[in-house]
């Protein structure tokens, strides 16, 4: 949203909840719930001309992974990007649509994959709603006459609050917590998983490009940073930005963490004492906790051949944008700070030499 308004757009969003950004981000506010076809169509009614989508919801089973072959949660995602995505593309009007989908596109929840794993793959074989998204946007393009792109991000860190899928969110609260209960900075679990991360305003930057470039209509787009990151190689760094001591023994997972309640009450206690306006821990984490948790279990950093994308194709069709994944972390974990989504305590210092 930030980066289309600074670029001039006329921005719109829909969600259930008004978005937490900067006040100078110049946009208008519509609640969708995109369960109910008639109410989206309603909506869409009234909405100034549409030209151009970024499709980022999803719905998520309770701690994640179970979800993940449910077949009713992918018809609902399925029927999600139909309630909206039809009856604006009937108006006319579109030109652009961008939707999500992720490594999960190359079955590496299911099976093991090969390295590096490319757009050009054939379709893998399994249940998941990225097929159903995908399908019906290709119909309406073709039938409707508007470009589409299809993204692949991989590990996200963002500032947005109560999001399914955004560490940043789990790790700021993590260190806010600790410090005011007084126990180490320790980082639960002893995985060393590999990951390749993306930056939310880096993409954000990526969306604003394909919006209008020739080169990446109708196509399929991994994206990271452009390099790879094990947060546990990391974790000294971040403890030293934080001024937080990381020795000592570690909970035996960010979801046991949080569910503790001296952990709940630690973080009323931040909200009130730097009138925070997200003083219940479940709606600042959403369900990131679960998913950081994920990302760190055994089951990840041990599989044979971790999952690794080519951003090849992304940077031959036209952008090479970049960032070192630990100032990504940092640079997001500030902006949680600057929106007062994190109290102070959480925001690190960001060396004047650090690589952008």
């Amino acid at each position: 949203m930030a980066a289309f308004a600074r670029a001039g757009w006329q921005v719109t969003a829909l969600s259930r909840r008004r978005p937490i950004v900067p006040e100078i981000c110049a946009f208008e506010h519509a609640a969708a719930d995109l369960t109910d076809a008639a109410a989206c169509a309603a909506l869409v009614g009234k909405l100034p001309p549409v030209t151009h989508l970024v499709y980022a919801a999803v719905a998520e089973a309770p701690g994640l992974a179970s979800g993940w072959r449910d077949e009713a949660l992918i018809e609902q995602n399925g029927a999600m990007l139909r309630n909206l995505l039809g009856p604006i593309a009937a108006l006319g009007d579109l030109r652009h649509v961008s939707i999500l989908q992720g490594g999960k596109a190359y079955g590496a929840h299911v099976h093991p994959v090969t390295v590096p794993l490319r757009e050009s793959q054939p379709r893998d074989p399994h249940p998941n709603f990225y097929w159903l998204h995908e399908d019906f946007t290709r119909e309406q393009a073709a039938r409707l006459r508007f470009a589409f792109t299809v993204w692949r991000p991989q590990v996200l860190f963002g500032s947005a609050p109560g999001a399914a899928m955004n560490p940043t969110a789990a790790i700021g609260a993590y260190a806010a917590i600790c410090r005011e209960r007084g126990l180490p900075f320790a980082l639960p679990g002893s995985a060393e998983s590999l990951w390749q991360v993306v930056d939310a305003d880096l993409f954000a930057q990526a969306l604003v490009w394909s919006a209008t470039s020739e080169s990446s209509a109708d196509e399929i787009f991994n994206f990271t940073n452009g390099d790879m990151f094990v947060l546990r190689h990391a974790w000294d760094e971040l403890a030293s930005a934080l001024q937080l001591d990381r020795i000592g023994d570690a909970p035996p997972g960010f979801a046991a963490f949080f569910a503790e309640p001296e952990s709940g009450e630690a973080w009323r206690t931040i909200a009130r004492r730097e009138n925070l306006p997200i003083d219940d821990l479940d709606a600042l984490l959403g369900q990131s906790h679960h998913y950081l948790d994920i990302l760190t279990s055994a089951r990840i950093a041990d599989k044979q051949v971790p999952m690794v994308v080519s951003t090849i194709k992304l940077r031959q069709a036209g952008f090479g944008g970049c960032i070192d994944s630990l100032v990504s972390l940092r640079r997001q974990l500030c902006a949680m700070v600057d929106l007062r989504l994190l109290p102070v305590s959480a925001r690190p210092r960001i060396a004047d030499s650090a690589p952008s």
